[in-house]
């Protein structure tokens, strides 16, 4: 029950980190912090060993640097990159590749959908709405994390365990 409750932060988290993007092109801070701190407990929980917690650890710190350059190089944003790093925590060696594949096709498809909607010169009285039009703007990539991640998350062993618990 308590691997359940502590992996269901898990989606919650990264569905309000898409709609924050969405709505104000911002990821607060919090939101991966959170995250990545209930990943500890979560692991504990899920009965990881140490040494498979490590791992874990590593991947994440890995991806925080390769997305710190990302966010230096301009790719993507700075909240994108934490809940990435954070998203990596719980996704794990295990699962990213199903991690990395969907966020991508997500990612793309967002992109497509964005850009045909620009092309049309769509104009809206809603801020949010307006911003996402608007073609001066990027895209709120949290949504494609949040894919790529929830699609994967039976892959990873932490996630698998608070599934198996709900059961």
């Amino acid at each position: 029950m308590l691997t359940s409750m502590l992996c269901l932060a898990f989606p919650l988290l990264l569905l309000y980190a898409a709609w924050q993007d969405v709505s104000t092109m911002l990821i607060s801070n919090w939101v991966s912090a959170l995250l990545a701190l209930l990943f500890l407990p979560a692991a504990f929980a899920a009965g990881l060993t140490m040494n498979e917690i490590g791992w874990h650890l590593v991947f994440g710190a890995i991806v925080l640097a390769v997305c710190a350059v990302l966010f230096y190089l301009n790719v993507f944003g700075g909240g994108d990159a934490k809940v990435i790093a954070a998203a990596s925590l719980w996704i794990g060696l295990s699962a990213v590749a199903p991690f990395a594949f969907w966020m991508a096709v997500a990612g793309g498809v967002l992109a497509g959908v964005l850009l045909a909607l620009r092309k049309m010169k769509l104009q809206s009285e809603k801020a949010w709405l307006a911003r996402l039009l608007n073609p001066e703007e990027g895209a709120p990539y949290a949504v494609a994390i949040a894919i790529g991640a929830l699609v994967a998350a039976p892959a990873s062993p932490v996630l698998a365990a608070g599934l198996s618990a709900m059961a």
